[in-house]
């Protein structure tokens, strides 16, 4: 089981790395106007036994992907034949009665909705996804133990509330008698307008001004987790703008020790999305080469892991493939 960011068509969401940045803003925007118009509004309290819906493609859309700018949506692709699902889906229901509104379970029945099997990229069920302020995450397929599937929830909670500020939704066994609460307007922080800058910059490919935009939230705050996220993505993004990529990859495979030609190949796998290919690259690279060159390869790859984020499992375990080659 390896969680990992993907897109909805099956590739790895680092395709426009500043996605993580993209898809906080919009939950934020949201939950905002969810708000305002008083439906679906953050802290609005739901009744226990809608933390677990059928979805079709119909409803995708309003479901899953708007309600995971307020919550991580769990989703269970199962068919009525799948003997192994009979077994999973009752556990996954269960959980998320248990975890009470840390997650919404959304069951989609494969055989009515081919579309979203094939958009997920799913070849075998059941097989579980989960959504992230827009963001499609694999979670895990087949049966899995419960002790396991409690450590993935787990993960997938913490990155829900560390990168996107989502913590879940109130639930009240009589919500539905009560009309919803209104939101309290939550207040800007010292930086949020500078943080909204940076978005804005890479939306417009000014990653120039966003690598910029980031630095000065950086220079009065160093640990702001957000600001050195988007610094890290923004300045792969200013590196790989005018690199030709057929070039790049037509040095890197000539030149197996030419370490420019590695760190700019393993940026640009990294952008496409390739991130077990990029660490692997430049793992190897640290591997076969010695003084400034390893340095240099290895402080690229810690940069790299800062794009992707250190709870990432690929991260984990590159780190500890480094640490081998390095001790």
């Amino acid at each position: 089981m390896q969680p990992r960011n993907m897109s909805m068509s099956g590739v790895v969401d680092l395709a426009a790395v500043k996605a993580a940045q993209e898809a906080k803003a919009k939950a934020e925007q949201a939950r905002a106007e969810a708000a305002r118009q008083g439906g679906g509004a953050a802290g609005a309290a739901v009744s226990p036994s809608s933390l677990v819906i059928d979805v079709d493609e119909a409803g995708f859309e309003r479901e899953v992907l708007q309600r995971s700018t307020e919550v991580p949506v769990v989703i269970d692709f199962w068919a009525e034949w799948c003997e192994p699902c009979k077994q999973l889906s009752p556990l996954l229901e269960r959980l998320a009665q248990e975890y009470n509104g840390r997650f919404l379970l959304a069951k989609i029945d494969v055989d009515a909705n081919q579309m979203l099997m094939q958009q997920f990229g799913v070849q075998g069920i059941p097989a579980v996804f989960a959504v992230v302020a827009g963001q499609a995450l694999p979670l895990f397929q087949g049966a899995a133990p419960e002790a396991q599937i409690r450590q993935t929830l787990d993960q997938l909670i913490q990155v829900g509330e560390e990168r996107f500020g989502l913590t879940g939704l109130a639930v009240d066994p009589a919500a539905g008698d009560q009309e919803p609460a209104e939101a309290p307007e939550a207040p800007a922080g010292p930086y949020d307008a500078l943080l909204e800058a940076a978005v804005q910059a890479l939306d417009a490919g000014d990653f120039d001004g966003a690598v910029q935009a980031y630095r000065n939230v950086l220079s009065d705050d160093p640990a702001n987790t957000e600001a050195k996220l988007g610094l890290a993505q923004a300045e792969l993004l200013q590196r790989v703008q005018n690199l030709d990529p057929q070039q790049v990859r037509k040095e890197a495979a000539e030149k197996p020790a030419d370490v420019p030609a590695q760190i700019a190949a393993a940026d640009l796998d990294l952008v496409g999305g390739h991130v077990e290919d990029a660490f692997g690259r430049l793992i190897d690279t640290v591997r076969r080469t010695a003084g400034d060159d390893r340095d240099k390869a290895r402080v690229r790859l810690l940069e790299l892991f800062e794009v992707v984020g250190g709870d990432d499992p690929r991260v984990i375990a590159s780190r500890t493939a480094l640490a081998r080659v390095l001790f």
